[in-house]
């Protein structure tokens, strides 16, 4: 909530006062600054954005930032070194053991263009810790190719992928190692439909399933199989159709108990969706699913109802398909 937010960032600022007090904080309430809300073009509330050198022209977005310790560490990602330069094997083993989750880059050299897109990838996942290396003993102590970027997950290399200069963007990498931050699947529910669209993925794949059936081990496992190959392009989401509070996505993507178990893509920038055309749930099924809608290959299903002229009008607004994301979201 933006009570919570404003606590968190209130924290940080607290922290940041010793260590920087370059760095000014500041918040805004804009349902009485039209002005500054027209401006700086606030749509989604809370809202956090970081000015430059003084400088009121292209702020910088603060998106998916939730603690005062994450606030703090893109704040002085954004301000200094984005991440830890390592020399020793010891080094990157105390970097990987201190968190659940860390990104070591191994490269051939500290100037290219490959670095560059690792220091700003960096910069945009404040969630864990960074560190790169040069050095050939630690990349060979690692059996790591130079130019790799390789996640750690509890200790264990989970990910590793090779950095190539001309293919690589900022972009793509964010995604990729901000899944991580999730399992494999992830299940929808309160805790996690925070974290869900935290994640800069604008694919989400759906199985709608009862949780307690016979198969549903087998449809799981298949579809979790399928899910490694499109990390970083379609998120994979299970929802439980016993769950009582799981009504409303029913009803936004008209499933039926009849139509169980069910797979849907959605696309959260044009709120449009995608049915699976099979109706088992194998894995050659949902690879396919999937490879087809990333060629634009897939047929999109059930349009919205129109959206209302006066839907904002009163006090309770008028939802429909194509205002629900942006509105619940």
């Amino acid at each position: 909530s933006s009570q919570n937010l404003s606590e968190e960032f209130a924290e940080a600022a607290r922290q940041l006062k010793k260590e920087a007090p370059r760095i000014q904080f500041g918040k805004i309430d804009v349902t009485h600054q039209h002005d500054l809300r027209k401006e700086f073009k606030i749509q989604t509330f809370p809202t956090v954005k970081f000015f430059v050198n003084g400088s009121r022209e292209d702020p910088i977005d603060c998106k998916g930032v939730r603690k005062a310790s994450t606030f703090i560490t893109w704040v002085k990602r954004r301000t200094g070194p984005s991440t830890v330069l390592i020399n020793s094997t010891d080094q990157a083993e105390a970097i990987i053991k201190a968190d659940d989750l860390a990104v070591i880059g191994f490269f051939r050299e500290l100037h290219n263009d490959s670095v560059e897109v690792f220091y700003e990838t960096a910069r945009d996942v404040p969630e864990m810790p960074f560190g790169m290396t040069a050095s050939e003993d630690v990349c060979a102590d690692y059996g790591i190719q130079r130019n790799s970027l390789v996640v750690f997950k509890k200790g264990k290399a989970v990910h590793n992928e090779v950095l190539e200069e001309s293919r690589q963007n900022k972009l793509g990498l964010t995604r990729l190692i901000k899944t991580f931050t999730l399992d494999l699947v992830t299940e929808y529910n309160i805790e996690t439909s925070v974290k869900i669209f935290d994640v800069p993925v604008e694919n989400h794949i759906l199985l709608f399933t009862p949780t307690n059936s016979e198969t549903f081990s087998e449809i799981y496992e298949n579809y979790q199989a399928a899910a490694a190959e499109f990390r970083g392009k379609i998120l994979f989401v299970l929802v439980d159709t016993n769950e009582a509070r799981n009504g409303r996505i029913f009803e936004y993507f008209r499933i039926r108990d009849i139509d169980v178990p069910a797979v849907r893509i959605l696309n959260l920038t044009s709120d449009a969706r995608y049915k699976m055309p099979a109706d088992e749930v194998t894995v050659d099924n949902i690879k396919e699913f999937c490879q087809n809608y990333l060629n634009g290959k897939a047929k999109q299903h059930l349009s919205s109802e129109k959206l209302p002229e006066d839907w904002d009008k009163m006090p309770v607004k008028v939802l429909v398909g194509k205002n629900f994301n942006s509105i619940i979201f």
